[in-house]
């Protein structure tokens, strides 16, 4: 893209260290699109716009001057509004907390800040992040950028964060993902997004759902782009138990190996008859492009469906979800959105028997899925099981996240990639579940299928140029 508002990460990093891109000249444009654009799409909770362009204006004086402060010295990225940064406000998607002043800032914004980024503002979110479709009733539902006219479910929880990048107000974005929350609206806004294994990423300063799953993760437009900022956030952190003995492990000196000799697997028959017939066949099409670069496509007989294992992990959500936010959605004189309290309920009258037998259960099914799938270097499934829907049309008793959940549930990481487009113009989406820790196959896996398709360059017309 001529335009830098879709510029890549690696091609604005690139651009700066050469000289040839301007800090403040990009930043300028990526908010030229945020005025321009954001009034209808919702994406921005609060654009820092004085800030970041000073910020900017430092990274272009030093650059010049031969101080790059770090590898993403002037690239600007976009903050999910449950990241802490000191000072500012934090609302975690909850009118309630319209004025709550985040008291610390998050390591991941800390690690971030460290590499050169420049946040540039905070994105919307479904209430306490706890939801698939996207849906806001209070604070307001970002707008799906691939549909002009009608306004379609963004993915959820991490919605504005997919918004910005996909219609360009950002190059990238940071999400969190408990059930599905970077993986969903990656897949619906056409990008690529990383569910990091639990302990990867510090969780410091992130507003917890449910600390059991909660894992941050990037929202970019290609694979190299996500193992960058997720090289930037990831390593251990004593602030974070989860990351005690989870060491730095860099994914990109392995990444451009192929995927010739890898052993994938694809979804049964079971999970083939809840899909839409044009996910399915960008799917299958994606099967066959992975097989032609020399991967071993097989079957594999797995314990259960992934619709069941689901309601566990939902189970565990609400029951941590209740914990953390239990006396917000108990107080009936605040204005909590009436799609979300149940979903917290869920954990109200949880006794702590039942909790922990479902944790006791979470384990026996990690144990069976891991040996299903011994010798299997990634499961292959669509990231959703239809294109995003018109937001009339969303059942709220029901959840987007079918094949989604079970990652967090089995303790996996998983990297959504675009791999289609409906008739309509609508994405689609690849999700490539591998074992724990393993993000560097995952984005091999990724980077190989992107280098024979040309999905990460599509953007969305109404909001190009």
């Amino acid at each position: 893209m001529t335009d830098t508002a879709f510029s890549t990460v690696t091609d604005l990093r690139d651009g700066f260290a050469s000289g040839t891109l301007s800090p403040i000249a990009v930043m300028d444009r990526y908010l030229e699109q945020v005025v321009a654009h954001d009034e209808k799409l919702h994406a921005f909770v609060t654009v820092y716009a004085d800030d970041a362009r000073m910020a900017a204006e430092a990274a272009e004086k030093a650059q010049k001057a031969g101080h790059r402060i770090g590898p993403l010295h002037g690239v600007p990225i976009a903050m999910k509004d449950i990241v802490d940064m000191e000072g500012r406000v934090t609302t975690g998607g909850s009118l309630p907390w319209s004025d709550r002043i985040s008291p610390i800032t998050a390591t991941l914004v800390e690690r971030l800040v460290a590499a050169g980024m420049i946040v540039i503002g905070k994105t919307h979110t479904v209430e306490f992040a706890m939801g698939g479709w996207g849906t806001n009733q209070h604070m307001g539902t970002p707008w799906n950028p691939w549909d002009a006219d009608v306004h379609r479910t963004p993915g959820g929880s991490s919605a504005g964060s997919g918004v910005s990048v996909a219609a360009g107000m950002a190059p990238c974005a940071i999400g969190t993902d408990t059930g599905g929350s970077v993986r969903l609206p990656a897949a619906w806004c056409g990008l690529v997004g990383l569910k990091t294994t639990i302990g990867r990423i510090s969780t410091h300063g992130v507003l917890p759902l449910a600390s059991t799953l909660d894992t941050p993760g990037p929202m970019c437009r290609t694979v190299e782009d996500a193992a960058l900022i997720y090289n930037a956030m990831q390593g251990p952190d004593p602030k974070d138990y989860h990351t005690k003995g989870v060491d730095f492990e860099d994914p990109l000196p392995q990444m451009r190996r192929g995927v010739a000799g890898l052993r994938l697997a694809r979804m049964g028959d079971r999970e083939r008859e809840i899909v839409d017939a044009e996910v399915l066949a960008a799917y299958d099409a994606s099967l066959e492009t992975l097989a032609g670069q020399g991967a071993e496509i097989v079957d594999v007989s797995l314990p259960g469906r992934f619709t069941g294992l689901g309601a566990i992990t939902g189970k565990i959500i609400g029951a941590e979800g209740y914990l953390f936010v239990g006396d917000r959605v108990d107080d009936l004189s605040l204005q909590i959105d009436e799609d979300v309290r149940p979903r917290i309920w869920i954990g109200k009258e949880m006794s702590a028997r039942e909790y922990l037998e479902i944790l006791q259960q979470r384990e026996a099914i990690k144990g069976a899925y891991d040996e299903a799938l011994a010798g299997i270097d990634a499961y292959l499934t669509p990231t959703t099981a239809t294109p995003a829907i018109p937001l009339t049309e969303v059942d709220q008793d029901e959840t987007p996240a079918t094949f989604t959940r079970v990652v967090n549930l089995l303790d996996r990481c998983a990297l959504s990639i675009p791999n289609g487009m409906t008739a309509g113009g609508l994405p689609t989406s690849l999700q490539i579940m591998c074992g724990a820790y393993d993000e560097a196959t995952a984005l091999r896996i990724g980077w190989a299928f992107e280098q024979v398709s040309d999905w990460v360059n599509r953007v969305p017309a109404a909001y190009a140029g």
